[in-house]
């Protein structure tokens, strides 16, 4: 889709989809411009303002979650109001509403089925991803009618895996439960790679390969988007996700 919050397009069949960056927005300094998070304190009125935007962009009304780095997941009403619960992703076959999971460095996992209508987005940190973010989320799905053969995929901006240093304990623990994981930074210190444990846990769910969109830029590298390694104090950017 065409954007005029500068965010880039997914390739997702069913679903319009898009991942904000930074611009676009009415915040200011370390918030600037497009943050979306109410958490991160910024000014309450920009953060709605930016929302507006964002849901004018989608066409719909947004849907977040309180995000805590778990794998819970939130399985939308099928009608009525859709107030904010604590958990790390939304699944819904509505289309009167879009989805939206936030982050700066995590994961945003965006999910379609084309054929069931079913949607999902999910948040993906090292904590969500080792504890089964994604699998959780593609059962939600499949209970709503989806298959998992029929899904597709697409794993947002990110840190990356030669960016995303961590302790060489940490990095042994992910890489016992997700081999894929285990990687090493440009300066040669233990590292995790996230993303392609992502795509490792969807293939075994099911997805064929190239239904899984995982070709978006580093954001601790990219400074279109928001980077808690970058700045701990920083806004939070969105994938956000509204059945076609």
């Amino acid at each position: 889709m065409t954007s005029t919050l500068g965010a880039r397009a997914p390739r997702l069949r069913g679903a319009r989809a898009l991942f904000t960056g930074r611009d676009g927005g009415v915040s200011t300094g370390d918030h600037a411009s497009l943050n979306l998070a109410r958490h991160v304190r910024d000014d309450d009125a920009a953060v709605i303002e930016n929302r507006s935007r964002l849901a004018a962009e989608i066409g719909a009304p947004l849907v977040f979650v309180d995000q805590v780095h778990s794998a819970d997941v939130h399985v939308l009403p099928a009608t009525g109001e859709a107030p904010v619960v604590t958990a790390d992703a939304i699944v819904t076959g509505r289309e009167d509403v879009a989805l939206a999971i936030m982050v700066a460095d995590c994961l945003p996992v965006l999910l379609s089925d084309p054929v069931s209508g079913v949607i999902a987005v999910a948040h993906a940190g090292r904590k969500g991803l080792l504890g089964g973010v994604l699998e959780a989320t593609v059962a939600a799905m499949t209970e709503l009618g989806a298959r998992p053969g029929d899904l597709t995929a697409s794993i947002g901006p990110a840190i990356c895996g030669a960016c995303y240093e961590v302790p060489e304990d940490m990095r042994a623990d992910a890489a016992a439960r997700i081999p894929a994981t285990a990687s090493t930074t440009t300066w040669g210190t233990p590292a995790l790679d996230l993303r392609a444990g992502a795509v490792a846990i969807l293939q075994g769910e099911g997805f064929a390969q190239d239904a899984i969109d995982a070709d978006h830029p580093c954001t601790l590298e990219d400074e279109r988007f928001f980077s808690y390694r970058r700045s701990a104090t920083t806004g939070r950017f969105a994938g956000v996700l509204r059945r076609a």
